[in-house]
């Protein structure tokens, strides 16, 4: 048997006390929320992911400052999850732009907001990397290393 986990990104990105969220189909059932995220391209760095992946999901436009940190979850099913979190700016919103399939809407939340829907989260490496975001916790993008 051949074991590989998930390697993703997300995002944290606030605005005026808000995080910029989806909602969307988990699997093509389940509806969920979600930081933005996704899994990486051929050939595309880290960063990249996160940026194209909150742009395809939500059609805002980022900028990525920091990583928050890298989580790693296996899901009850079994799969197991590297997410590298990263904290983002918000720079331009392109609302006439569709949105990823399987994705409903981008809304922004508090964190009380987002706590009320814990059943509904994706994954708990959403609140884990929203608290730590909170937190203050930052490494730098050079973390990273790409040869």
């Amino acid at each position: 048997m051949d074991w590989s986990p998930r390697l993703t990104v997300a995002t944290i990105v606030e605005r005026e006390g808000r995080f910029l969220l989806v909602e969307e189909y988990a699997d093509g059932k389940e509806l969920v929320y979600n930081q933005p995220a996704g899994h990486l391209d051929e050939h595309e760095t880290l960063a990249a992911a996160a940026i194209r992946e909150t742009l395809e999901e939500t059609a805002w436009e980022i900028q990525i400052d920091a990583v928050v940190g890298v989580y790693y979850w296996t899901h009850p099913k079994g799969d197991t999850f590297v997410r590298t979190c990263f904290a983002g700016t918000a720079l331009r919103h392109h609302p006439d732009q569709a949105l990823d399939r399987g994705i409903q809407r981008a809304l922004w939340l508090t964190r009380a907001e987002i706590a009320t829907l814990e059943p509904r989260l994706r994954s708990p490496m959403v609140l884990r990397c929203l608290d730590d975001y909170r937190a203050g916790k930052r490494l730098p993008l050079d973390l990273f290393s790409y040869l």
